[in-house]
Parts: structure tokens; C-alpha cells; sequence
């Protein structure tokens, strides 16, 4: 009896997570990425390789809804950006780090929705709203990136 209960809370957790990321192409990474931050219950911080990111780095973070970690980040470049490999340092860490701050999100708006909801169905739907990602991200990022190219040439010509 005990096999099903794990099963189910499995399939639970994926449902969780698939509602959270709410982009079905993504689900399968996000899972398999959740599984490495949680040994036996214990949340751990490891190392697990997103390009987006990388190369995205804050934009990354917003586009998923982790807005203290964007922050966080944000500020970091900020003070620490000036000297260009500390740059990409800060861009290397953010590749390897991101999606863990991602999985606290989860966790954190799962652990609400847990305690504030108890049916199950109600709390799948709740996630879906509250998690998935923030489109209006996607332009911001095409504008800061195409102004910065426009400048770049500009200085050159």
C-alpha cells in the first residue's frame, strides 16, 4: 500500500511542477532538475547547467517569477559588474545557479497553496495561475538587447 501512496505523490509532484512551469516542451527538463535540489526531503543547492540563464541571466529569473532572486542578482551585477570578468563570472553563476532559485519559487508557492488549499484539483489550478511565466519579459529583454546592439553600433560608426 505504501508503493501507491509514493506513486501518487509522485505523480502529484509532477502535476505540481508541470502546472507550475505551465509550458508542456519544459515539464519534463523542470522535473528532472527539481529532482537534483531535494535528497530525502533536504533541500540541496547544486550545479545544473540552463543556457537561457546564461545568456539571459536576470531576465531568465523574471521570466519564471523568481522576482527576490532577480533582484538579488540584479543587484550584484550592478556593484560588481564593472570589471568584465567579473561579468561573466556573474553570468557563468547565474547559468549554473538560476534553476535553483526557480525550484525555491516552487517550493514556496507550492507549501502556500498547500496550506491555504486542500483539494487537490483546486490546488493544481491555483499553481497554474500563480506559477508559468511572465511573457511581458520576452519583449523587455528584445528591447534592452536591441537598444544595447543599436548604441554598440552607433559608437562604432
Amino acid at each position: 500500500m505504501e508503493h501507491n501512496t509514493s506513486e501518487d505523490e509522485s505523480k502529484y509532484e509532477n502535476q505540481m511542477i508541470e502546472a507550475f512551469v505551465n509550458d508542456p516542451e519544459k515539464t519534463s527538463w523542470y522535473i528532472e532538475s527539481f529532482k537534483k535540489y531535494q535528497i530525502n526531503g533536504i533541500d540541496k543547492m547544486t550545479w545544473n547547467w540552463s543556457w537561457w540563464a546564461f545568456f539571459g541571466g536576470v531576465f531568465f529569473l523574471l521570466y519564471r517569477k523568481a522576482y527576490m532572486a532577480a533582484l538579488g542578482l540584479f543587484l550584484l551585477m550592478m556593484i560588481l559588474s564593472s570589471v568584465p570578468i567579473i561579468s561573466f563570472i556573474i553570468s557563468i553563476m547565474a547559468g549554473g545557479l538560476s534553476t535553483y532559485f526557480i525550484y525555491k519559487t516552487y517550493k514556496d508557492k507550492k507549501t502556500e497553496i498547500e496550506n491555504t488549499i486542500s483539494d487537490n484539483q483546486k490546488q493544481l489550478d491555483t499553481m497554474r495561475v500563480i506559477g508559468g511565466f511572465n511573457t511581458w519579459v520576452l519583449w523587455l529583454a528584445g528591447v534592452l538587447y536591441g537598444l544595447i546592439v543599436i548604441g554598440v553600433f552607433a559608437v562604432l560608426s
